[in-house]
């Protein structure tokens, strides 16, 4: 079966990892469900997770599931979610967490998807994509 992985569920997976002190681990662990539970409450939430390395006592991983990437970015602009999330997301490792599901499997069967990125995603950027760069004003 072919989905598209910006409509069909579960299209996208968000893996944030973060990097968590024994002294701040109980206050992780509680903003953490915190996050967790603000995103659940949004349109195209699938799933999610908190999870701990078995190798190393200090990274800490979330794992969310939406419909789509759609659904996400939503998700991501709600003031709830700006207000509760954001601030706890953005001591996240910083790296890519956003992954379409392009493979998957369950004992019922296979999903294949395409992805939506772009041709130029590696060579656009903020800012490049509005016009011709501009020498800033001295």
């Amino acid at each position: 079966m072919v989905f598209d992985s910006n409509t069909s569920g579960p299209g996208l997976v968000v893996i944030t990892r973060f990097v968590v002190t024994s002294d701040q681990a109980e206050q992780f662990a509680a903003d953490a469900r915190a996050a967790i539970a603000v995103l659940a409450e949004r349109p195209g939430f699938v799933d999610a997770e908190l999870g701990q390395s078995t190798d190393d006592e200090s990274l800490r991983v979330i794992t969310t599931r939406w419909i789509g990437i759609g659904a996400y970015r939503r998700a991501l602009s709600s003031y709830e979610v700006k207000l509760t999330a954001i601030p706890f997301l953005s001591l996240a490792v910083d790296e890519p967490s956003a992954f379409e599901v392009v493979h998957a499997r369950t004992p019922e069967g296979a999903r294949e998807g395409t992805s939506g990125l772009a041709a130029d995603a590696s060579s656009i950027g903020l800012g490049f994509a509005s016009g011709p760069d501009v020498a800033p004003v001295r």
